[in-house]
């Protein structure tokens, strides 16, 4: 009988499944569209356009290739892909070169997790639920803080939501104070959010390559600061000493911020430790591939009194009927949930992949997995630093303590890094006339750090 009925269904059905098998992004027959016009008393589709005036129409024939089987498509592409030149890197100022184990790509890959999307419902979103939960503990871990939330976009839109927290708790300050030695594709960004939401942004000065003290004091004074964001390390790889910062900013009731370099948190004091409101950042550094600059993921965490104020989700763990451990998502202030004029924020790129890929990559490396890579960064940066700088052709350009990357002076810097290039070496990231900023991680070799050596 079933065989019958499913016969019956082919045949009076047939000619419309061979359409939609042949034009598959194509939906409906010439009869479907032409019944919905009827619906709506128009002729044909170009009526439908008939508004918009001749002038602006299109008439020439578009710009589109001939058709190509699936070789001739691959070769392009690789072709394509040929003409990208791969580097010996020593190039950082936020994004690192740090090996990943490849297991994770092979798990991360599997159709559940590269497919997955919000996770709304949690009776079925389990899976996705408790690995964000463990991303959360990881960050609030490394950076010392109460609360941490489900990833947000990058490190620099995580910077720039800290940033509105910060104005949107006071009614009446709007002054949002910020280090000139952040990472400048950052302050970028906050200026502007802070442009189309009102916020007044205004640099602390710097000086010898550190946040000046002295002038956050003298700009905290006039009472109108809501935040304070600095960076550890900063741009140009330099540790600083963020004593009493915290203070300063508590006593004028403003947030203290600290975005950081999520793996070099594993050695460093944490922004938990500074005192500091929220925590953000980036967490490229912990696996995440260069990628030619992204996808990556920005983390934020903060203290409990913030939790509330956190934008983005935030998954907690509970018990259901029968007393099993589950996840949920809880607090939820985001304008899906609650009226909008209430809302925290409206962001939902939350990068789960890439939250993903940063647990699995934690987890298999470990608390000291983790230590080991970063010390091999800062060791490798302290070598290669101090051989450039014993050729007599370069001079450190702040006599700072660094970490894993250190701003040089080159008096024919361009001539030095293009014969870099030629050699097959990405000698760092140039910074104004004469400076090279030059990053270290595990992954680069005494060879590899020779060969630049040589180089000057």
């Amino acid at each position: 009988m079933r065989k019958k009925i499913a016969i019956k269904f082919y045949k009076a059905n047939r000619f419309k499944i061979t359409r939609n098998m042949n034009f598959k992004f194509f939906p409906h027959t010439q009869e479907e569209t032409q019944e919905m016009l009827n619906k709506i008393g128009v002729n044909s589709i170009q009526d439908l356009f008939a508004g918009i005036p001749e002038a602006l129409r299109f008439k020439g024939e578009y710009d589109i290739p001939e058709a190509m089987s699936e070789i001739e498509i691959r070769n392009f592409f690789n072709k394509l892909a040929n003409q990208n030149k791969l580097m010996t890197c020593f190039a950082g100022a936020g994004v690192y070169d740090h090996y990943a184990p490849s297991a994770i790509p092979q798990i991360v890959s599997r159709s559940e997790y590269l497919t997955s999307y919000t996770p709304y419902q949690a009776e079925i979103s389990q899976g996705t639920l408790h690995y964000i939960f463990e991303f959360q503990s990881i960050i609030a871990e490394l950076t010392n803080m109460d609360v941490a939330n489900a990833s947000l976009y990058d490190g620099s839109t995580a910077t720039a939501e800290a940033m509105m927290v910060a104005a949107a708790i006071s009614s009446k300050k709007k002054t949002v104070l910020y280090s000139k030695t952040l990472n400048p594709k950052i302050i970028d960004v906050l200026k502007t959010y802070a442009h189309f939401n009102g916020v007044n942004l205004v640099a602390i000065e710097e000086e010898e390559g550190i946040t000046s003290k002295k002038d956050l004091e003298t700009k905290m004074a006039d009472g109108t600061v809501a935040g304070v964001i600095v960076q550890q390390p900063n741009y140009y790889g330099i540790t600083e000493d963020f004593t009493g910062f915290a203070d300063i900013c508590h006593k004028n009731k403003a947030l203290f911020i600290v975005n950081s370099v999520a793996a070099d948190l594993s050695l460093l004091k944490t922004p938990g430790e500074w005192g500091a409101d929220f925590a953000v950042g980036d967490v490229q550094s912990l696996g995440l591939p260069m990628a030619f600059g992204g996808p990556y993921a920005g983390y934020m965490s903060c203290t409990q009194k913030m939790m509330r104020k956190m934008p983005g989700r935030i998954v907690g763990q509970t018990k259901d009927s029968r007393g099993q451990r589950v996840f949920v998502l809880t607090l939820q202030a985001r304008e899906q949930h609650i009226r909008r004029q209430k809302a925290t924020s409206n962001i939902c790129s939350n990068q789960s992949l890439m939250a993903l890929y940063v647990t699995i990559y934690s987890a298999m490396m470990g608390k000291q997995g983790l230590k080991e890579a970063t010390k091999m960064s800062f060791d490798g940066a302290h070598y290669l630093c101090e051989k450039m700088v014993a050729t007599g052709k370069a001079k450190l350009a702040y006599s700072q303590p660094f970490f894993n990357e250190f701003l040089i002076n080159i008096e024919n810097r361009d001539t030095f890094y293009d014969k870099a290039i030629e050699k097959g070496i990405l000698p760092g990231v140039k910074v104004g006339k004469n400076g090279l900023l030059i990053a270290v991680t595990e992954k680069r070799t005494k060879e590899e750090m020779e060969a630049l050596i040589a180089l000057l």
